[in-house]
């Protein structure tokens, strides 16, 4: 397990000591200027200054040597040609987005090559179909701000949105504030340009809305973390755009409290578009990074909840009376105010380069919200480590945070952190729920995965990836990993 100080988007792993060396063996000569026969010398970058940015992710994950090269595509028959490549020389091949990544998905591979999707960033809207074209490059909030000229919208809202690309958010399926009500990344794919291992170009889904022929190959892509191919195009779904969105926050005693105030929420037969939990160690993270006085107003935390459309008046105030009748006090907002609620829940929060810390992304039936939530606080005082809350609490994806203090003698975090973060994701494990709800495996949590899939299944899914990409140069370090097996 890794570990860090959570940045101001999500919660995550930090930098560790780089990891043992790779087993391939070194970058063999002439696999730069053969990469250099297909793309502009710009295009290949092999000096240090130029690859070290390009080595993690935002966990910090780092191979024990850096990449051969980095290559920036302008075309997709330039990633054929780079995959074609690697094929050729049997090296590994990690596609990256803009490395916001939280699992370690994209950390490069040692003596490979990193493909970089800035260069494949195209953006068109189509306003007839309702849907956008796009390259893998294209950053996710400009989808959603160019579809809003049309008045239409991209609807998954991930919080990392204004940084992180559409490639990145398709490889991990990536979900966001407003999912409770309009899904995450996959139900929002109709297809995809799929460029596979050999360098063959692969066009997957349909632009129509409905599309049942044969087997569901979008769905199989969209999640798989560049194990299976790399993106190079995507036909999104656009919905149109709620013109009305109205905001309530609810305050709460702690984590228990806030549960019960999600079920009340989730069980009105109101269908809201965000429900978030934040507790009180959270907003007290808020409060000191934004200048804010969220924690004194709120107390023990708050759950923060929207509704849109046409019946947004009415649903905002249906559901704060069922809180109310649940003898939870709720708070309707203003608009302005409404937005500033959503947007401190998105970027207000800040490092704190005092502790060392572990940031979990895990999912729960909804049913097992309020005992995963007190079984977090258990593990918080069994383990003597303080614990933060967000999460996208409507549709049971907790990002709990664990905290010790970091002295200044310590060069690694202490045992009981790690300890404290394997018991965490068991608890979810153990209540039905999943190692990640958003986020992805990558390397950073693939030692949970047999827990959770068990080894029919994870044998079956390495056999998937082995017709697709038999040579296992498709980012091998994946979650796929032979190593994917969880600790005895």
């Amino acid at each position: 397990m890794s570990t860090t100080t959570p940045p101001a988007n999500e919660s995550a792993k930090e930098s560790v000591p780089e990891s043992a060396p790779a087993t391939r063996r070194p970058a063999p000569s002439g696999l730069v200027t053969a990469l250099r026969e297909h793309l502009a010398a710009a295009d290949v970058r092999t000096a240090p200054d130029d690859v070290e940015p390009y080595r993690s992710d935002a966990t910090g994950l780092r191979a024990a040597r850096p990449p051969a090269a980095v290559v920036v595509p302008r075309t997709v028959e330039q990633v054929q040609a780079v995959a074609r490549v690697a094929s050729a020389f049997d090296v590994p091949l990690v596609t990256r987005g803009a490395g916001t990544g939280l699992s370690g998905g994209a950390t490069a591979p040692a003596d490979g090559i990193v493909l970089s999707t800035e260069g494949l960033a195209a953006l068109r809207i189509d306003p007839d179909d309702q849907v956008a074209v796009v390259g893998p490059g294209a950053i996710t909030n400009h989808i959603d701000l160019a579809a809003r000229e049309h008045g239409l919208m991209y609807a998954p809202d991930p919080a990392s949105s204004a940084t992180s690309t559409i490639g990145g958010n398709i490889a991990t399926n990536a979900g966001g504030l407003r999912c409770v009500k309009y899904g995450v990344t996959r139900e929002a794919v109709l297809a995809l340009d799929v460029v596979l291992a050999d360098g063959t170009l692969l066009r997957t889904g349909h632009r129509s809305i409905k599309g049942v022929t044969g087997y569901d190959l979008v769905g199989l892509m969209v999640g798989s973390e560049g194990t299976l191919g790399i993106v190079v195009g995507a036909t999104l779904r656009l919905l149109p755009a709620p013109t009305v969105v109205r905001t309530l926050v609810a305050s709460v005693r702690g984590l228990p409290d806030a549960g019960r105030a999600v079920g009340v929420v989730t069980g009105s037969g109101v269908r809201p578009s965000t429900v978030e939990l934040l507790n009180r160690a959270t907003l007290q993270n808020i409060d000191a990074h934004s200048g804010t006085d969220l924690a004194d107003r709120h107390g023990g935390g708050l759950v923060l909840v929207r509704t849109d459309g046409p019946g947004a008046d009415a649903e905002i105030v249906a559901l704060a009376a069922a809180l109310e009748a649940a003898g939870l006090h709720a708070e309707l907002l203003d608009d302005a105010e409404g937005e500033r609620y959503y947007e401190l829940r998105r970027t207000g929060r800040g490092r704190r380069d005092d502790l060392w810390s572990v940031g979990e992304d895990v999912a729960v039936p909804r049913s097992a919200l309020v005992p995963v939530l007190e079984a977090i606080e258990e593990i918080g005082r069994r383990f003597d480590v303080e614990v933060s809350a967000v999460a996208h609490a409507g549709d049971g994806n907790l990002h709990p945070g664990l905290s010790v203090p970091r002295l200044p003698s310590e060069t690694e975090p202490p045992a009981r952190l790690h300890e404290a973060a394997d018991a965490l994701v068991r608890a979810a494990l153990a209540h039905g729920g999943t190692i990640s709800g958003e986020h992805g495996v990558g390397s950073a949590k693939r030692q949970w995965l047999e827990a959770e899939l068990g080894a029919g299944q994870l044998a079956l899914q390495r056999a998937i990836k082995a017709l697709l990409d038999p040579a296992g140069i498709l980012a091998p370090d994946g979650f796929l990993a032979p190593d994917a097996v969880a600790p005895r």
